[in-house]
């Protein structure tokens, strides 16, 4: 049984708000995991499932209490080509397995690589969220008639203007009242929920995939569950951030990868497919006032309820409400500050930002945009680091001796700029390297001090090494060859 504390903490120390902010998430969810199922290629049902599922099985075991987790689009579209090839079993198979995978990532601990990624990469992720959610809303906004234009700025108004007034409810449910209310009382011409596709009239029942169990479903199937998987885990990780960001609290990453991982699995075994977190819907769970972990279970078990009790009532949802919700989630989720950091942080942290948003709206890939986003962060680290290196030298007064101060990082980046300041020619007797002020980090380096030492033996100088400290005296120990008997060839090549 958990602790008194635990449970208070985690779930029951802000019960009213998590309630009123768990039911507006779960009417937002039912637009968003139907749309998801459209681009898998699937029934509607699948994503609601989905959702159900994820969503209450997360609030038990995910790492970041208030973070809503379902059917995605980042995953539903890794999905298209299985589906259209082998059929919605594979897919749950697919789920499965990319849930397994996620939970090995966990307990390799794969969220401590969430400190590789920088801030101008998270702030490039979080804008290009803000912008690829206003572009899902646009099939809404194009083509609509102009009550639906009316609806949606009365709905922001609503939403922004209502606050003011009390903050007991939250402002987004109050719009979905409203505009449904009115849509239905004075027969005003818009899209609704309904209009999406059929919704479930029964509840998800434990299944196992009808798949044949060998080698050959599992090639098939492996390609997208590691994909699925990857991408799930990155898109939640960085997500958790976010939300801890918001709230000043921390979770656990690698927690919520295992969590992540058990949910899909079970979504999977309920005819679900699988999903991650939502930053859409976590930005609304939060700006309504969710803080625990009650929140999240309440999203899933009132959608639930929604989706089995009332579903001919929410099929009457105004689409209007939803997009002016989801519309205001991305004004609030993008950073408009970074826009005017552009002007005063460094060149690089804003190209660095700029590449990311880019690579993720233009190809609707979040881990290509990460990705892009975390490599140029090390390029222009590495660049930034090598630029403050430095190789001075003296020579004794009879010209005999000759005194290198390394100064900096020896590494990839600086190797050659090491050996470029070493004169091979010059007629010595002995040479000094100083390396006490300098770090020794990885194999080009200590392959650059490699070549130095030989390259002034060859000439039949005297080389000594002093200064070297405990971490460089270890990787040139165990990696260096100018003590060994074939170093020579081995290292210039003859």
């Amino acid at each position: 049984m958990f602790p008194t504390e635990y449970l208070r903490r985690n779930w029951f120390s802000n019960v009213r708000a998590d309630i009123l902010a768990g039911i507006v998430v779960a009417l937002a969810l039912i637009p968003e995991a139907i749309g998801f199922s459209i681009i898998a290629g699937v029934d509607p049902r699948v994503g609601l499932y989905a959702s159900v599922v994820i969503a209450i099985v997360i609030s038990f075991a995910g790492g970041r209490p208030a973070m809503i987790s379902a059917a995605t689009a980042a995953t539903a579209v890794l999905f298209g080509t299985l589906v259209r090839e082998h059929g919605l079993q594979y897919l749950l198979a697919a789920t499965i397995l990319a849930g397994v995978i996620q939970i090995a990532a966990g307990y390799l601990r794969v969220g401590y690589v969430m400190r590789f990624i920088s801030r101008s990469v998270m702030t490039g992720f979080v804008n290009a969220l803000a912008i690829l959610i206003f572009m899902a809303q646009l099939p809404e906004l194009i083509g609509v008639t102009w009550q639906t234009y009316v609806l949606i700025a009365a709905g922001l108004a609503i939403i922004y203007l209502f606050p003011k007034l009390t903050k007991a409810v939250p402002s987004p449910l109050i719009c979905i009242l409203l505009l449904t209310g009115l849509s239905i009382a004075f027969g005003i011409d818009v899209r609704t929920v309904a209009d999406l596709g059929e919704l479930p009239d029964a509840l998800p029942v434990l299944l196992f995939p009808d798949i044949p169990l060998n080698l050959e479903t599992l090639w098939i199937i492996l390609p997208t569950s590691v994909a699925v998987a990857a991408v799930g885990l990155l898109e939640s990780l960085l997500t958790a951030s976010i939300v801890d960001q918001m709230t000043d609290t921390t979770s656990d990453k690698n927690r919520e990868s295992i969590g992540q991982g058990i949910a899909n699995i079970a979504s999977g075994f309920f005819g679900g497919m699988a999903g991650c977190a939502m930053i859409g819907q976590s930005g609304i769970n939060v700006r309504s006032g969710g803080r625990t972990r009650l929140s999240t279970f309440t999203a899933g078990a009132f959608l639930l309820f929604l989706l089995m009790v009332l579903g001919d009532i929410v099929g009457l949802i105004a689409m209007p409400a939803l997009v002016a919700i989801m519309i205001m989630v991305s004004i609030g989720t993008f950073r408009w500050s970074s826009l005017a950091d552009l002007g005063h942080h460094p060149r690089r942290s804003s190209i660095v930002m700029l590449a990311t948003v880019i690579t993720m709206v233009f190809t609707h890939n979040l881990a290509l945009g990460v990705g892009i986003g975390v490599l140029l962060s090390g390029v222009f680290f590495a660049w930034k680091v090598a630029q403050i290196f430095r190789v001075g030298s003296s020579l004794s007064s009879d010209g005999t001796q000759r005194h290198y101060r390394v100064e900096g990082q020896i590494f990839f980046a600086s190797a050659d700029e090491f050996l470029a300041a070493s004169n091979f020619t010059e007629p010595l007797q002995k040479v000094i390297i100083d390396v006490s002020q300098s770090h020794i980090w990885d194999l080009t380096g200590v392959n650059a001090i490699d070549q130095a030492v030989l390259k002034f033996r060859k000439t039949g100088v005297d080389v000594e090494l002093i200064g070297m400290n405990d971490a460089s005296a270890t990787i040139m120990d165990k990696l260096a060859v100018h003590d060994r008997p074939d170093a020579m060839q081995k290292v210039l090549g003859h």
